[in-house]
């Protein structure tokens, strides 16, 4: 029998087959969990998601925009619809406004800081909201975070404070949803240096592959960094992690422990 045979996951942030999420998707896929997803409103993004996920079949899509309450309200009942209950959520989303990551950090608007840590941190509290009474006993909620929550990472800007904010929000989710009869375990996922389209948006990244794959302790390279955070999103989503919760587990080859 598979690992997650007969289990449910709403997956929220895949827009093509480069996505972490897709990565997280295919590794549940093949344990045997069901899957859903959502995606941003708008016909071409709705295509576009499709085509990625057929793969997995999935039991449903639904348009969202997290930045809007009543978008979550609707996926989430549609949930209920197709669903019932589930099993687990995975949060693979962030956003800030290019001119937030090109320019200055001084110069960080007060409009892009607020859309930063919306999109970026809340949506995981409001989703989370809206998935607590649908979701089974012993469940499990992913999140990504990255390096960058902590450290100083040239041109990462405002996305690291709302990281920041969104691994304070784990800890906190965790305290509350533990303590509940369900016990839902919440857990982020700091990864390293992936070619997602988000990552792209940021610049540089081929220059922070070559350093990764240099100062990494563990080989580190484009092919497999998303299948490793894969499997350690399918660990948390196992019972093999049935005393884990609050943590936010660095999956970057070791890199996060070097110093020189």
């Amino acid at each position: 029998m598979s690992m997650l045979s007969g289990k449910k996951a709403y997956v929220f942030g895949v827009l093509n087959e480069y996505s972490i999420g897709w990565h997280i998707s295919q590794q549940l896929h093949q344990a045997g969990c069901q899957l859903a997803f959502s995606h941003l409103p708008g016909e071409k993004i709705e295509r576009r998601v499709v085509k990625a996920v057929e793969p997995f079949k999935p039991a449903f899509l639904a348009p969202c925009d997290v930045s809007k309450d009543e978008d979550i309200a609707s996926a989430f009942i549609k949930a209920k619809e197709h669903f019932g209950t589930f099993d687990y959520l995975i949060h693979s989303l962030a956003f800030a406004p290019a001119e937030a990551l090109h320019n200055p950090f001084l110069q960080t608007s007060r409009a892009a800081w607020n859309t930063a840590l919306d999109i970026s941190a809340y949506s995981l509290l409001a989703l989370a909201r809206e998935a607590q009474p649908l979701m089974n006993p012993g469940g499990s909620i992913i999140t990504m975070s990255y390096l960058g929550a902590e450290k100083f990472i040239p041109m990462y800007n405002v996305m690291a404070v709302a990281k920041a904010a969104l691994e304070c929000t784990v800890r906190y989710l965790a305290a509350e949803l533990g303590r509940h009869e369900k016990q839902i375990r919440v857990n982020a996922i700091s990864a390293g240096a992936i070619k997602t389209m988000a990552a792209r948006g940021i610049g540089d990244i081929d220059k922070m592959m070559v350093h990764y794959t240099e100062k990494a302790p563990l080989k580190w390279n484009a092919d497999d960094a998303a299948t490793h955070v894969g499997k350690t999103a399918l660990y948390l989503c196992s019972d093999l992690s049935s005393g884990v919760t609050g943590e936010t587990i660095y999956v970057d080859g070791g890199y996060n422990i070097v110093g020189w």
